[in-house]
């Protein structure tokens, strides 16, 4: 007889998009469906927390179903569940918890704790020409900018980090100041497009001293100041700002490489998405003979496939948590989880 197929549902709601993803242990991802709020938020700025827990609470069930339907399997086909346990909203964390420990007690199947940040890290391995282990990974999603050392899943080393804004916060607050939508990094990279030529010269912080740490509050200060002196050069400041920090980002991953003996870097999170970054680090990666790996564009932001993807992993090396006990950790390092 053959192995028996396992089938894991991932659940992410750390934030503001509801993400489920499907994903089967001999044909990979099978289903995948995600509800962004950007529109719920976009009154405000910024992610709104209750508004973003009771949205997930709408969302998370017609998803689940939906994404069943897609794979054309009914829930009591499902082995494993896995949730995102955190770093994230607490709130929202709660939703997928409390959903993916029913689902897990009811169908008496094994659940999982996720970390959204192991679910970015592994997002690129979903492609068909996906990365091999080990390698350095650049994780630039929402409040998180570090490199890290990976020599497995779940053995991670920080290498460096932000010290205070990240850079895609630093993206979206620079975007407020030159008065453009939520969510500002998108908006701010497609603003710098009108520009070809670069105008101001803006500091890459931290990259003139040893180390992998990264700052951005400075380089959005700057990018403030410069707004106040001469406003009507909105698209100037935007392409300033955004050449210095992503070489910033380049210059960083360089020296992690250089300083290690990969050959590989993989590059995650929603700011991976920017195709200029792509780009930069590509080109330094000819120069030094490595190669960049990315996720599709639709899974550089949140999202559900990540997560079952990460949790399978997890849930076949057997090393989880069995009992049913909602488990959410808000705050949650990198390097505490178990390697498998």
């Amino acid at each position: 007889m053959g192995h028996k197929v396992s089938l894991t549902l991932g659940i992410e709601s750390s934030c503001d998009e509801t993400g489920i993803g499907i994903y089967s242990s001999s044909e990979g991802l099978i289903a995948h469906n995600l509800f962004s709020q950007v529109k719920i938020h976009a009154d405000y700025g910024g992610v709104v927390p209750e508004l973003a827990s009771r949205d997930h609470i709408q969302r998370v069930i017609p998803l689940i179903k939906s994404s069943l339907s897609d794979a054309k399997i009914n829930l009591s086909d499902i082995t494993g569940v896995a949730h995102t346990a955190g770093p994230g909203l607490a709130g929202a964390l709660l939703v997928g918890s409390a959903i993916a420990k029913s689902i897990s007690w009811s169908l008496g199947i094994p659940s999982v704790e996720v970390h959204h940040m192991e679910g970015h890290l592994l997002a690129p391995l979903l492609e068909e020409d996906c990365p091999e282990f080990p390698f350095i990974a650049l994780l630039v999603s929402g409040g998180h900018t570090m490199l890290v050392d990976v020599k497995g899943v779940g053995d991670y080393t920080i290498l460096g980090e932000s010290l205070d804004d990240a850079v895609g916060e630093a993206f979206d607050k620079t975007a407020k100041i030159l008065g453009l939508g939520y969510p500002g990094g998108p908006a701010l990279a497609e603003l710098a497009k009108q520009c070809k030529t670069i105008k101001y010269k803006f500091p890459r912080p931290m990259t003139d001293r040893p180390g992998l740490d990264f700052s951005f509050s400075g380089l959005k200060t700057y990018a403030r100041n410069t707004f106040i002196k001469e406003p009507q050069n909105r698209s100037d400041i935007a392409k300033s700002f955004e050449v210095a920090a992503i070489q910033t980002l380049m210059i960083k991953c360089r020296r992690a490489l250089e300083g290690s003996e990969y050959s590989t870097l993989v590059v995650s999170g929603g700011v991976s998405a920017n195709l200029y970054l792509r780009d930069t680090l590509d080109e330094m990666c000819k120069k030094i003979n490595a190669r960049a790996f990315y996720p599709r564009q639709e899974f550089c932001t949140d999202n559900g496939a990540m997560i079952a993807f990460a949790g399978h992993y997890r849930l076949m090396s057997k090393k989880i948590n069995s009992d049913h006990k909602i488990v959410i950790k808000p705050r949650w390092s990198l390097e505490d989880l178990s390697a498998i």
